[in-house]
């Protein structure tokens, strides 16, 4: 799954449907908003019972197609770049062991697993969001 706390959803105004993208060149992730007519769209769900808050995607497929590692859940500091929100995956990420054992503050969160997508070329960062994550998690 990728998971996004309301910060990191709000970067991609709130979209709720997104296409997956990958450069294999750089190793970078990335979600930009769509409608649900592309045909890579994917639905941004509510991830909390309890309100507004943590939106999460079904990324499986993706993450299997280009071999990205979701044997744990990882955090990672994501970047905007062409309004799309995007990862380093060549960097280690902060493993996560649980909700309730995170080791960084709560702030704006991104999280990733599931889904088929387009590759698209990236180019430099539009502007440093350092105080935003990403992480993958796997799904049994």
């Amino acid at each position: 799954m990728i998971s996004l706390n309301k910060a990191a959803h709000d970067l991609i105004d709130n979209a709720e449907t997104v296409e997956l993208l990958y450069d294999r060149d750089r190793m970078v992730m990335a979600l930009r908003p769509t409608d649900d007519s592309s045909p890579h769209a994917y639905a941004v769900r509510n991830g909390s019972k309890r309100g507004p808050g943590q939106a999460v995607v079904s990324a499986t497929a993706f993450t299997a197609h280009y071999g990205i590692n979701t044997t744990d859940t990882r955090r990672w500091k994501p970047f905007m770049e062409d309004d799309m929100l995007c990862v380093n995956l060549t960097e280690e990420g902060t493993v996560i062991t649980g909700n309730r054992t995170k080791t960084v503050e709560p702030s704006e969160t991104v999280e990733a697993t599931d889904g088929d997508a387009a590759e698209d070329p990236f180019e430099s960062p539009a502007e440093d969001i350092s105080d935003h994550a990403l992480s993958t998690t796997p799904e049994y």
